[in-house]
């Protein structure tokens, strides 16, 4: 048996960043993550070393925008221990079948111009429609680097720039209403106001859909602000990949005495007297902590699946049942594709390989990204007409693969759960290997359409069905976000009000990670507020 302070279940970069915090602060902190490498859903790893070990890909996260609206980067001193970040400039290229390209860049001002080539109206309205979400951003950003419950803490972080956004955005009657209104409507019913031209309003549906949700939803309009965030800070990957990240965190914890173990499969939080007092591993090893126990898996598998059911039901009956049926989980997670290429794909609508430099989108229409969603809503693979998410990271960062060559990232959105095949395939979900490469095949397919030589350039490559997906990192139903990221899910109600403040109804229980406030991406900001949180129960104040 082994002691020391706080033990946190997985090293995720939420965990690793609250494991840098609690150092700082004179505690003792191990962290025990399930894989053979730390960093969950933010590692870079060789995937085909049987060509080159200098083919690296990023296994989820890829392109930072959240982390960026937080201190941690600059609190943790991130770049002293390795960390450099590389900005895309473009940020977007949209390419149509007909030859032509929605392209965003860092520049608002450039944007704007370019969209004036093909529908002036738009482009003034686009520029109307990204300072009103950059408002609403910086409005809000202060709220994501506090516990969302905290209220003299949120009122604390506002400046004056934040509360001018405020009034910006909601300092009338009228102008209070229509942000509600904004904020309960859908996507698509936003884009139709503002926008005429599908070039405009293809793309733009698309990133607000990188939450998990089709452009038809009400209450998923807060997607927007990914399109904001395109420009002013900007998208960056860390060079080296996004592993370099939890590289950096994990040197900073070391430094500072911290004990990252790995291949530690937590069964059981131990609970006496009401109070998490620590965890036993799949070995049977157990892990005591003094001060508490931080958990960065999702809620619902914590009290679901760790904790022993009549511990918590001592303490709250109805927790368990609300985590099982009042989260919203919906069945939509991701069908990863990895290739090695021998080149760089030549786009037709591209003007000269600096296009590609940030995120490729697959995105014909609105309609087009919402019938990708709303197939996975009914159990079905969307892979006819797929729409994509698509990076080549190489050419931004060439140490990510040998001289010459490139790498290819591919998101696809697929149900975790597929109608018709349940209770066959890889955990019942219906995936097995040879449906995977079929659709694999299936969205090569269409990306080449935009790229007729994309085939030929392919020297390797990798698939990972969304239950491979959820299997290695331990995520349910596939969800890289824990659980879905809509109104009804963040802010001071994610993943349950009770539970929004990162505690826990057992004492020194804590909750971590995409599953809690402000949710999922990279940020850091769910680790170094659930460290704040921790530290004022400690009476070790931020």
């Amino acid at each position: 048996m082994i002691t020391t302070d706080v033990v946190i279940i997985g090293a995720g970069h939420n965990g690793l960043v609250c494991a840098a915090y609690l150092l700082q602060r004179g505690l003792g902190v191990m962290l025990l993550e399930k894989r053979e490498v730390p960093g969950g859903a933010a590692t870079t790893e060789a995937l085909m070393p049987e060509l080159s070990p200098q083919f690296r890909f990023n296994r989820c996260a890829i392109d930072h925008e959240f982390i960026f609206l937080g201190p941690v980067l600059q609190e943790l001193n991130l770049s002293r221990y390795g960390l450099e970040y590389l900005f895309c400039d473009p940020s977007v290229f949209c390419p149509g079948l007909d030859g032509e390209a929605f392209m965003a860049y860092r520049s608002l001002a450039q944007t704007c111009a370019h969209i004036a080539t093909y529908s002036p109206r738009d482009a003034e309205k686009y520029q109307q429609f990204v300072n009103y979400w950059t408002d609403l951003l910086t409005a809000v950003q202060p709220a994501f680097n506090a516990p969302p419950q905290a209220l003299l803490d949120l009122a604390l972080n506002y400046g004056w720039e934040n509360l001018k956004s405020v009034l910006a955005i909601a300092g009338s009657k009228t102008k209070a209403l229509d942000f509600i209104r904004t904020m309960i409507g859908s996507p698509e019913d936003v884009l139709n106001e503002w926008f005429d031209s599908e070039r405009v309003k293809a793309p733009l549906a698309r990133l607000c859909s990188e939450i998990g949700a089709p452009p038809s939803q009400k209450g998923s309009s807060s997607g927007m602000m990914m399109v904001a965030m395109r420009h002013g800070e900007g998208i960056a990957r860390p060079k080296g990949g996004t592993g370099s990240l939890t590289d950096a965190l994990v040197k900073l914890v070391q430094a500072q005495g911290g004990k990252i173990l790995t291949d530690q499969t937590v069964k059981r939080v131990l609970v006496e007297n009401n109070q998490a007092i620590g965890v036993e591993v799949a070995s049977g090893e157990q892990y005591r902590a003094r001060k508490g126990i931080i958990s960065n898996i999702d809620a619902r598998r914590l009290f679901l699946q760790l904790v022993e059911p009549g511990a918590l039901a001592k303490v709250d009956q109805t927790l368990g049942e609300r985590l099982e049926r009042r989260t919203v989980n919906n069945n939509e997670a991701i069908l990863k594709i990895d290739c090695a290429l021998s080149g760089l794909p030549y786009f037709t609508a591209m003007a000269g390989e600096q296009d590609l430099t940030g995120t490729i989108l697959i995105a014909d229409s609105v309609r087009h990204v919402e019938e990708a969603h709303a197939l996975i809503a009914l159990g079905q693979v969307p892979d006819a007409n797929p729409s994509l998410y698509v990076d080549i990271p190489t050419l931004l960062d060439p140490t990510m693969a040998p001289p010459g060559k490139h790498t290819l990232w591919i998101e696809f959105f697929a149900p975790y759960r597929i109608a018709g095949l349940e209770g066959s395939g890889l955990m019942g979900t219906g995936w097995t290997d040879e449906l995977k490469e079929k659709v694999a095949d299936r969205v090569i397919d269409k990306l080449t359409d935009y790229a007729p030589n994309l085939k030929s350039l392919i020297i390797g490559r990798q698939v990972e069905s969304p239950a491979e997906l959820a299997q290695r990192l331990g995520s349910y139903n596939g969800n890289v976000y824990h659980l879905d990221m809509t109104l009804d899910q963040m802010m001071f109600l994610r993943p349950l009000p009770e539970i929004a403040n990162y505690q826990t109804p057992i004492k020194n229980l804590y909750l971590t990670g995409a599953g809690t406030h402000p949710g999922g991406s990279i940020s850091g900001m769910p680790g170094r507020n659930c460290a704040r949180a921790f530290l004022k129960q400690q009476r070790r104040f931020w």
